[in-house]
């Protein structure tokens, strides 16, 4: 999927590959592609260098390549690398970090 990705985010970006979307609901209906909702979970495959700072510096970035996030379904822009799909969304645009 996400391997051997050429892509480098510029600043606060990261680049997540989404998660796949339920293709059954719980009741055990089955959805088609037209009916299921966003991911709204993915994994961060690339991380940018961090947002400048005025002082100069960059600002460290809380997520890694390989975690785990959750972020707006409408958030980001969509690419399309090598026939995957990616996001690529700014750290403030995540809503949080999956652990455990």
């Amino acid at each position: 999927m996400a391997k051997g990705i050429n892509l480098r985010p510029l600043d606060d970006r990261v680049v997540v590959s989404p998660l796949e979307a339920e293709e059954v609901t719980s009741g055990g209906i089955v959805l088609p592609d037209s009916a299921r909702e966003k991911p709204q979970r993915g994994k961060v495959v690339a991380v940018g260098a961090g947002k400048l700072l005025d002082s100069g510096e960059r600002g460290a970035l809380s997520v890694a390549v390989g975690d785990e996030v959750i972020y707006g379904k409408y958030g980001g822009s969509e690419v399309e690398i090598d026939g995957d799909e990616y996001k690529i969304l700014r750290e403030s645009d995540l809503l949080a970090k999956v652990t455990g």
